[in-house]
């Protein structure tokens, strides 16, 4: 008998059982503007004609980084691919973007369908709850390059906005408000040095008690879903002017909120403004890891940062709230030098 691709390693069967098990799924994800079917070459999207005076397509692409290994390593797979779709588009709603899609990129070591399957409910869960079709992806069996179980995700989103409503962040000006959105977890940053800390150095088990007297273990704890702010960050669009929004990703508080900081301005933060989650405490404590290098890598318990005028902090604090988020007045922005200063003040309206 010759040589076949199931004996590389490569199982096409598995492949095709596994696009079987997820189109019902995928399917469920389908905006009106959807055209066609799962099983093209490409995945269409008709733009709605007449919505948009001048639209502008805003696309981000992005991974879930080590934050894979802690899902392979305890087995659970249902979450991470919707930490995949939060990576990308409240990326793009930084940019005062609404999401419109979303495509996957699947890499494995060995094709496993129920695998598959639950890294795909996870996105779709995501899309679900950002308001995006999923309408294409691709499964790729990698037999040498990837062990089996490992596996990789990547994304990619795209959405719209009016050209005149983009966001850069030109407009922030001394005086603006800092409203934080909480994130109860790492969201996917910051994990090469959290499993350094936690597994490797402290010699933590992911079956174990997060800290002592917790009780869900550290894997449930470390996979902890992304929140996706896109909706809430969309709401506050419509009701507030809103002159920056930043997603606290890798880089973490200090690296993304400069991003959207112009020449001559610092975002001054009040660090009593808000309760930081145990899992940071926990990270800090196991390395020790001093607190700048905390709030360059993690997102510290604040997970997207919206900069407003004065006068519409009161406002902005309510539309997020309304929206599901435990929003908090953070500090203000200053005259500066581009810098995120963590400074304690008494400006805080959040009670």
């Amino acid at each position: 008998m010759g040589e076949t691709y199931k004996a590389a390693g490569v199982d096409i069967d598995a492949g095709e059982a596994a696009v079987e098990r997820i189109k019902d799924k995928v399917r469920a994800t389908f905006r009106p503007e959807v055209v066609g079917d799962i099983g093209g070459f490409g995945g269409l999207f008709a733009f709605p004609q007449g919505r948009y005076r001048d639209p502008v397509l805003v696309s981000a692409t992005d991974g879930v980084g080590t934050k894979a290994l802690v899902a392979q390593a305890a087995g659970r797979f249902d979450t991470i691919g919707l930490d995949l779709v939060a990576m990308c588009v409240d990326d793009i709603v930084c940019q005062g973007a609404e999401p419109l899609f979303f495509l996957d990129y699947i890499a494995v070591g060995r094709l496993d369908p129920d695998h598959i399957d639950q890294l795909v409910s996870g996105i779709v869960e995501g899309c679900h709850q950002a308001g995006c079709s999923l309408i294409g992806g691709e499964m790729a069996e990698h037999p040498g390059a990837m062990d089996p179980g490992e596996f990789d995700l990547v994304g990619f989103a795209v959405g719209v906005v009016e050209r005149d409503r983009i966001l850069s962040g030109e407009h922030v000006a001394p005086g603006d408000v800092l409203i934080g959105l909480p994130s109860p977890g790492l969201r996917s940053n910051g994990y090469s040095l959290a499993r350094r800390v936690l597994l490797e150095r402290a010699g933590r088990r992911l079956d174990e008690p997060a800290w002592p007297g917790a009780t869900h273990d550290l894997a449930t704890e470390l996979l902890e879903p992304s929140v996706i702010y896109a909706p809430a960050a969309l709401e506050l669009l419509r009701h507030v002017e809103v002159r920056a929004l930043a997603h606290i990703t890798g880089g973490g508080l200090t690296g993304n909120l400069a991003r959207v900081l112009p020449r001559g301005a610092d975002a001054v933060i009040d660090p009593r403004s808000w309760e930081r989650p145990r899992i940071f405490t926990e990270i800090q404590r196991a390395g020790p890891v001093d607190e700048a290098e905390m709030v360059r890598v993690f997102n510290v318990g604040i997970g997207m940062v919206a900069v407003v005028p004065a006068a519409e902090a009161f406002r902005a604090l309510d539309v997020l709230r309304t929206a599901g988020h435990r929003a908090v007045e953070l500090g203000e922005v200053t005259r500066g030098e581009g810098r995120v200063l963590f400074t304690p003040g008494s400006t805080d309206r959040s009670a």
